[in-house]
């Protein structure tokens, strides 16, 4: 029986796939459900929105209090900084020891399987952004995480670290994706997110682009022949970085990589009769305007925006544009309210 959506629904649909602050998902989720058509063929469809808005809300009670006690650990972390990626792999595979050295972060680290209980945010510093990295349990059949739906729809993107080594590395790696498959995860090769076709037809799957991260490279002679194995019997089409958490080599590589996959642009800005800021730039997705920065800055000047002048070093510097102008990288931008 045909489903017949709504305008109203697909439009809270469309803002659903586009938010990333879990807050802003529930919203939407309680949209979608508020907006469904009530029949036969939408059953299914209202049901699978009711048990999401009760495990989001569930997962966010984790961080915040209620009646003045807390319900357990965070397991949804918000987005901060230039984009969220989170770390996933199977048991032993360096995740914990890749963050801490990637953040400096507390991150639990030991010689033994499931050291990593709830997510563990922490801030990859790569030039003058910061990109969130998010350190998440290790995904195994002997060791299931019932929110790890919930921790990965806020990501932009996965580090899959793998301990290339290991002679089960294959068998682990194959197994991780059919469970996430089974939790409507799907990890796929082309960034930025929403850049290639989807692997499914579901409104409410969560697709991740990846970058395989190949752990303990320093155990192997030729890690990129390696990597080349790893890709032809899984059959998986990731770009990969061979480094070594223990030692160091070849971290400097992940956040390189992560950039220019991100497709992320940098914005600084300017007082009128001040020099502008190049501390830390405001960060908005390629194809953000004028106004998405003026909301980033803030909500009472997004509203009151008339228009920006931009310096992006050509003979046009300090030209006027509108709040549709479309920013690049590196731009500096003054508001005038």
């Amino acid at each position: 029986m045909p489903a017949n959506l709504t305008p109203e629904y697909k439009a809270a649909e469309a803002a659903f796939r586009k938010a990333r602050d879990p807050r802003d998902q529930l919203d939407c989720l309680k949209d979608m459900l508020r907006t469904i058509p009530k029949h036969k063929g939408t059953e299914n469809m209202r049901a699978d929105l009711k048990k999401r808005i009760k495990e989001l809300t569930t997962a966010l009670a984790g961080a915040s209090a209620t009646g003045g006690a807390r319900s357990g650990p965070a397991t949804v972390i918000r987005p901060e900084g230039a984009a969220q990626i989170a770390i996933i792999g199977p048991p032993n595979s360096g995740k914990s020891t890749l963050h801490v050295a990637l953040t400096g972060s507390h991150s639990t680290v030991g010689d033994y399987p499931f050291t990593t209980q709830y997510p563990q945010p922490g801030m990859l510093d790569y030039e003058d952004v910061q990109i969130q990295l998010v350190d998440l349990p290790p995904i195994s059949a002997e060791h299931p995480v019932p929110w790890i739906a919930n921790a990965l729809q806020t990501a932009d993107g996965c580090l899959l670290v793998i301990d290339l080594p290991h002679a089960g590395c294959v068998a682990e790696v194959v197994a991780l994706h059919d469970l996430l498959a089974e939790r409507r995860i799907h990890l796929v090769p082309h960034w930025p997110m929403g850049a290639g076709p989807s692997p499914v037809n579901d409104p409410f799957a969560t697709v991740l682009p990846t970058l395989v991260v190949a752990n303990k490279s320093d155990q192997l002679d030729d890690p990129g022949a390696e990597l080349g194995v790893f890709a032809e019997l899984t059959g998986y089409e990731y770009d990969g970085v061979a480094i070594s958490a223990r030692t160091g080599g070849g971290l400097e590589q992940v956040g390189r990589a992560l950039w220019q996959r991100l497709d992320v642009v940098r914005v600084y800005t300017k007082i009128p009769g001040q020099k502008a800021d190049f501390g830390r730039p405001f960060t908005v997705h390629a194809g953000d305007t004028v106004q998405d920065v003026a909301t980033l800055v803030h909500k009472d000047i997004a509203k009151s925006l008339r228009f920006a002048r931009i310096w992006s070093g050509n003979e046009f510097d300090g030209r006027q544009v509108g709040p549709e102008h479309v920013v690049t990288d590196g731009e500096v931008v003054e508001l005038h309210v």
